[in-house]
């Protein structure tokens, strides 16, 4: 595990190598509650990217892992946590890379790419469809379960899974709440229209929280939808159609 300083935050990453030759960077973007090993080490993202020649650069968002954890909410907005891994790719000295985010990451990136298009080569967006626009994203409630006094009080299944997850990965419970409130905040479609970048997005059919990959990739002027068939939010982040439909889009950019 490497560190960086990010305007005063302290944010942990891994930095690895393809198998062979230098290969393309590609930065990889985690999601709500788990952290760069749950998310791309565990699910066999980073050895199928540096196995196909890419090298695969992934952090730990803030209030995540074993980054800082901070206690506003105003700390975790979409722009504010962008702003961590245009940094990062400054820090390593990347000026262009294919950015990767699933689902709250994913949200992440879509403002990496409006803020600095220069710096993405393409946007990969997995979990998250015309919700990145429209309605809530994850749950307002999460939130609140993070900071429910035990499990056994809550009965909402969305708020208990979460809640198990961050009691399971012994996460900060406080920080992740402050990150769900900081982090809900939607872009505009006008916005979106603007991210011009090559774009794939992926979400799983049995996904209810992401929406519709097809109404996003309508917004956008160069994207366009992969579905991964009976997959839910959870599961589809490691499946097989997303890493082969990734690779196949990787291989086709510009």
């Amino acid at each position: 595990m490497q560190f960086f300083d990010s305007h005063g935050v302290r944010i942990a990453y891994i930095d690895v190598a393809p198998a062979s030759g230098a290969g393309d960077p590609v930065l990889l973007i985690h999601g709500f509650g788990p952290n760069h090993a749950v998310n791309w080490v565990n699910t066999q993202w980073v050895k199928t990217l540096t196995h196909a020649g890419y090298r695969a650069i992934a952090l730990d968002n803030r209030g995540h892992g074993q980054s800082d954890k901070l206690y506003d909410p105003a700390a975790y907005t979409p722009t504010v946590m962008a702003e961590d891994s245009r940094r990062l790719l400054d820090y390593l000295g990347i000026g262009r890379a294919d950015v990767m985010g699933y689902s709250m990451g994913a949200r992440v990136a879509a403002t990496l790419a409006l803020n600095h298009p220069e710096r993405v080569r393409s946007l990969l967006i997995g979990g998250l469809g015309i919700h990145l626009v429209e309605g809530e994203g994850l749950p307002p409630g999460i939130a609140d379960a993070m900071e429910a006094p035990s499990l056994d009080v809550l009965t909402d299944p969305t708020e208990r899974m979460f809640r198990a997850f961050a009691e399971q990965t012994k996460s900060d419970r406080k920080a992740l709440a402050a990150c769900l409130r900081g982090s809900r905040q939607n872009l505009l479609r006008g916005q979106v229209a603007q991210i011009y970048v090559p774009t794939l997005i992926a979400v799983g059919t049995k996904d209810h929280l992401a929406g519709s990959p097809q109404e996003l990739a309508a917004v956008m002027p160069n994207a366009r939808a992969l579905d991964i068939p009976n997959r839910d939010h959870n599961v589809s982040v490691g499946d097989m159609n997303h890493k082969r439909g990734v690779l196949a889009f990787l291989a086709e950019r510009p």
